[in-house]
This record gives structure tokens, C-alpha cells and sequence, in this order.
């Protein structure tokens, strides 16, 4: 019975996307760990070890869980985005415009929270609508002028990257002298994520707040809508075959920019919960956000299953939080980035990996299925 099991468990798809997803992170460590190696081998073994325990790296108890609430604190966005591509992903479309929707995300919760002072949940509702509109600019392009999503998003990534800088730009919510912007704590503490309580768990870290439980709940409803729901068949539909489906009755077009703006207000719900925490400010950027062009790994580290997001985001915050803490002596921070960009980049492989994997696994069942039988064969000689 239980060798049944454990075959089962081989046997599942969803064994092999987790085993394909643990290669793809650990040719990431050892690749890293490699050119750690090349610049500096004496210390390389210690940099590696801080950069995957992170704030284990700490001794007292107190600072571990502090650290811990800040990597969460900054997993949630990048888990939002995940989800966000994966929403799209699902339905056929791949939302490459997910960082400037998290722009947009981004301008809009703070200018209601620094210049109308607007209540936490207030600033929330209205990122998310405006990221939701900017998304569905692509989704209607697509639509109705058939123009590819991936062209549309690249091009709305942009502007709403220099539309956020231009809406900054005010003394009202911005320091113009050190091109950011005010504290939401000095300037409008009602605009505040609350914490209810869950900072204290983590060592009084003011930062942790309900972003956290409202990722995972997100997670867990857009697995329910693409797989339990009526409208997540339709969206999954249109988006293998939207003539098909517009043959079956389905609205294809209304579908095409609904799967768009729901991509698009997730991604506007990670730059709301994050930055309304008050953790950083917005610096004016000439460059997009790179949470957006993350989740994308994120979504496919996950194997676009929304639970798997929520390891897989964690995972490379994990990651990149801990370089943070090694030697700067030795060795530049950001090479905890490079792992991350190699994990990333190893992620374009996964389905190679898994195809491989699910070949070994045949490959095997194939051998004791034929020793079996051999045996089997063997076994009435021997009584005769």
C-alpha cells in the first residue's frame, strides 16, 4: 500500500513541477556560488551561507524575526506580480506590461495617501482601479485592434513609469529637493496598512502588516476563479482559441480585456499593499520597476499554480534580502541579485527540466515493469 502511494506521488505532475522548480533554484546557488569562487575563494563559502540563511544570519532570536517580517514585507509584491502574470498566463495572454501597472499602482496609493489623506482601504481601492483601466488599455488594443500585448504593454510600461515621475513631482507629496516622497507615518497615519497585531510577532516590526494575509487570500481566490468558476473556464477558453470560443458564445472580446484589467489590478494591489506599509519611499526613476519583469519568473518558478507563487516569490526574496548581510568587504551586495537573475534565467529551462525528469521517471517504470515481468516468468519455471 504505501509503495502505491509513493509511486503515486512520482507519478504526479505535481511532484515533477516541484522537483523541476528546486533544479532550477539549485543550479542558480551553484552557478552563484562558482563566480563567488572566482572572485574571492577564501570567503566565498561564508557569503553563500549568509546569503541563503539570510536572517538566520542572526544569533538573537529578536532579529531573526525581524528580518523574517521584512522579507515577507517584500515577498508580497513580488508574489502580487507573480500572480499577476499567471492570471494572464492562464487566459492566453502574457502581460508583459505588469511593471508599469505596479507603476501606476504605485503613484496613485501614494498621492491619495500624501495629498487627499485618504484612508488606508480608500488608497487601495483606487491603485487598484487605475492599474486595472491602464491593463485593460492593452487588453482593448488587443480586442479591437488586434495589436500584440506584448508590444502594448512594453510601450504602457514606459508611460506610466514617466507619468508617475511627472504626478510625484508636487511638494505635496514629494521632497523635490531629494526627489522622494514623504513618509505616509509623518504625513497621513490613517492612510497606514494596519498591522493587527501581526507585527508583534515578528519582533515588533511596524512594517508587517495585513499585506501578508491578503496575498496568500488573493492566491488562494484566483485559484478558486480559474479553476472552480464559470467565468475562469471562459477566460481559459478564449485564450486557447478565441474564435472557438466565440463560436461556443463566449464574448471573446469582453473576455480578452477582463483577463487584462484583473492581471492589472493585482499587480496595482502588490505596489498598493507595499508602499501604504510605509517601508520606502517612491524615488523618481528612469527606469521601470523590475518587480513587474520578476513576477514573470516568479509565476513560472511557481509553475503558474498560485500556491507555488507564494513559495517561489518567497523564495527569491529570501534570496535577494540575504545578500544584504555578507561582507561588502569581499564582495559587491548585489551578487545575491545575480543568483536571483541566474535562478530567473534557469526558469526559461523548467519545462525542459521537467520533460526531462517525467522521461527519467518513464524511463524507470519502464525497467521495473520489465524486471518484474522477467520474474514473473521465472517464477513458474522454477515450480515446474
Amino acid at each position: 500500500m504505501a509503495d502505491k502511494k509513493i509511486k503515486a506521488i512520482f507519478d504526479s505532475d505535481t511532484f515533477r513541477s516541484i522537483l523541476s522548480a528546486v533544479f532550477c533554484a539549485l543550479v542558480g546557488i551553484i552557478i552563484g556560488f562558482i563566480i563567488l569562487l572566482i572572485i574571492n575563494a577564501e570567503h566565498a563559502p561564508k557569503a553563500i551561507s549568509v546569503i541563503l540563511k539570510n536572517f538566520l544570519y542572526y544569533r538573537n532570536n529578536g532579529k531573526k524575526l525581524y528580518y523574517l517580517g521584512q522579507t515577507l514585507v517584500k515577498a508580497v509584491p513580488l508574489i502580487l506580480c507573480g500572480i499577476a502574470v499567471l492570471f494572464a498566463y492562464k487566459s492566453g495572454l502574457f502581460n508583459i506590461g505588469v511593471a508599469g501597472q505596479y507603476c501606476i499602482g504605485i503613484g496613485i496609493s501614494l498621492w491619495t495617501a500624501l495629498a487627499w489623506h485618504l484612508p488606508w482601504w480608500l488608497c487601495i481601492l483606487c491603485a487598484v482601479f487605475c492599474a486595472a483601466l491602464w491593463a485593460a488599455i492593452a487588453g482593448l488594443l488587443k480586442a479591437f485592434c488586434n495589436v500584440n500585448e506584448v508590444i502594448a504593454g512594453i510601450m504602457l510600461n514606459w508611460i506610466g513609469l514617466y507619468l508617475v515621475n511627472v504626478l510625484m513631482q508636487n511638494e505635496a507629496v514629494m521632497n523635490v529637493g531629494k526627489s522622494e516622497t514623504f513618509s505616509i507615518a509623518a504625513t497621513s497615519p490613517r492612510s497606514l496598512l494596519p498591522t493587527l497585531g501581526l507585527g508583534k510577532l515578528f519582533h515588533d516590526n511596524q512594517y508587517v502588516s495585513i499585506a501578508i494575509p491578503i496575498a496568500i487570500l488573493v492566491a488562494v481566490l484566483v485559484e478558486i476563479i480559474l479553476k472552480k468558476t464559470i467565468l475562469g473556464y471562459e477566460l481559459r477558453a478564449t485564450g486557447l482559441n478565441k474564435n472557438a470560443a466565440k463560436y461556443a458564445g463566449m464574448k471573446d472580446k469582453r473576455n480578452l480585456i477582463l483577463t487584462m484589467a484583473v492581471s492589472g489590478a493585482i499587480a496595482g494591489l502588490g505596489a498598493a499593499l507595499f508602499y501604504l506599509t510605509d517601508i520606502q519611499p517612491w524615488k523618481t526613476s528612469s527606469t521601470v520597476p523590475a518587480m513587474g519583469f520578476n513576477g514573470i519568473a516568479v509565476a513560472f518558478l511557481g509553475e503558474l499554480n498560485p500556491i507555488g507563487v507564494i513559495f517561489s516569490g518567497y523564495f527569491i526574496q529570501h534570496i535577494t534580502q540575504g545578500g544584504s548581510f555578507i561582507d561588502t568587504k569581499y564582495f559587491n551586495p548585489q551578487i545575491a541579485d545575480l543568483i536571483s537573475s541566474i535562478i530567473i534565467y534557469s526558469c526559461a529551462f523548467m519545462f525542459l527540466f521537467k520533460t526531462q525528469i517525467s522521461k527519467l521517471i518513464e524511463r524507470k517504470k519502464k525497467t521495473d515493469s520489465a524486471a518484474a515481468g522477467k520474474s514473473e516468468q521465472k517464477a513458474p519455471v522454477e515450480q515446474a
